[in-house]
């Protein structure tokens, strides 16, 4: 196995477990807002204190990735994280609740802007959506999962045991991570020159230094922060309120509730084969046509079928359409890391802590109005609207992203 294999596998299991513990909140939901007696807007608000705090921290901490390097700052960010999950689960109180959560999403922030780093490092520029597909399916593959594993779990012991367990994993990861990883394949021990080939050295000194007057200037930049910005509002559905929506909405029992893995599975395989096209038609097309066909094509798909699962009433064909809403918005996602890749280059953590802060803005604005909008409708479909409306935009600005226009300094 090459150092470049072993860099992709601890990528690959920070991914899953990522989602794993994120899912968990959602999975367990129901038994949480029973037992704390949390309505619909307080609940909105517990999903959205996570997402406000990953929001306010995700470009100091992608910056802090490409100033330091990513070995320290994401075994700080696991280890964080994996504190405060095993808190979610002793938590007594609502009030508790959100400032636990708050803490937690504080902690995780950054993780991917500086996973975003280790790919920028370590893998040529060929390779990097191909490779960002793979770590962004293992996210998915723990969402799948986590229905399957909280399920039982919590069945037996109750919800809180869930928190118990999940948090433990993520210390094992940092340990293994900070003991083997090396910010660059140079500080690496024993790395071949095949290996060298194709990657260039980190800046030094200069590189945290994201020139904002660049980026906020560019038409490309934006586009991608509001385009990014209207799918996470849906995206974060799956990982708030989908359960919910399941059991409240639609009528789930918690027996049947093993059925919410299935838009992850089907977001695990469009993630890789959206990566894996996405490189293809820059290859083929150039980065400006290849990226923005994907991204055009996926979030309009995802409008339409987000729009059939409102209009449906049957379970299976809900979580159906859901799933091909899920795979439509991360079939493109892996085009859109390329796209960051493509124009943030030397600041590949600063500028994708703006993509997810821009991200989290979404979400924590889906999350919060998604508990309203149930308030005042009454029901739980009426959010998929605004839902569909979101992705549409988001399918228009990407006809304003050119991948092909690096960012530089002034």
């Amino acid at each position: 196995m090459t150092h470049r294999q072993g860099v992709l596998i601890l990528l690959i299991l920070l991914f899953a477990i990522t989602y794993l513990d994120r899912v968990c909140i959602s999975v367990a939901a129901p038994r949480i807002q029973a037992e704390l007696n949390i309505d619909p807007v307080g609940w909105g608000w517990v999903t959205g204190m996570f997402t406000l705090a990953y929001c306010l921290f995700e470009i100091p901490t992608g910056m802090m990735g490409d100033r330091i390097g990513p070995r320290r700052v994401l075994a700080r960010i696991v280890l964080w994280w994996s504190a405060f999950t095993v808190m979610t689960g002793a938590v007594s109180n609502y009030y508790l609740l959100l400032f636990i959560r708050f803490c937690f999403g504080a902690g995780e922030a950054g993780a991917f802007p500086n996973s975003s780093v280790v790919v920028a490092r370590w893998f040529p520029v060929t390779q990097r959506a191909t490779i960002s597909a793979v770590t962004l399916m293992a996210s998915q593959i723990g969402g799948a999962m986590a229905p399957l594993l909280v399920i039982p779990i919590q069945t037996h012991y109750g919800w809180r045991a869930t928190f118990y367990v999940f948090g433990v994993l993520g210390v094992f990861w940092a340990a293994a991570w900070y003991a083997w990883f090396r910010d660059s394949p140079a500080e690496m021990k024993g790395v071949s020159a095949a290996e060298l080939r194709g990657v260039e050295a980190p800046m030094r000194g200069a590189g945290h230094r994201l020139p904002w007057g660049a980026a906020l200037r560019s038409r490309s930049v934006l586009a991608l922060m509001i385009a990014v910005a209207c799918y996470a509002y849906v995206f974060n559905f799956y990982q708030t309120w989908f359960h919910t929506f399941l059991v409240k909405g639609r009528g789930f029992p918690e027996s049947r509730l093993w059925m919410s893995a299935a838009p992850f599975v089907i977001a695990a395989l469009s993630t890789m084969l959206g990566g894996v096209l996405s490189d293809y038609l820059v290859r083929r097309l150039g980065p400006k046509a290849g990226r923005r066909a994907l991204g055009m094509g996926s979030l309009s798909a995802a409008g339409v079928f987000v729009l059939a699962a409102m209009m449906v009433r049957d379970q299976t064909p809900t979580v159906l359409f859901l799933g091909l809403t899920y795979g439509a918005i991360t079939f493109q996602q892996a085009g859109v890391f390329g796209v960051l890749l493509d124009i943030g280059h030397n600041y590949a953590g600063a500028m994708g802590g703006l993509l997810n802060t821009a991200a989290q803005i979404g979400g924590l604005t889906g999350s919060v109005l998604y508990g309203y909008i149930v308030k005042h409708a009454g029901n739980y479909e009426a959010p998929f609207l605004p839902m569909a409306a979101a992705l549409f935009l988001g399918a228009f600005l990407w006809t304003r992203i050119d991948a092909s226009q690096e960012l530089n300094s002034p």
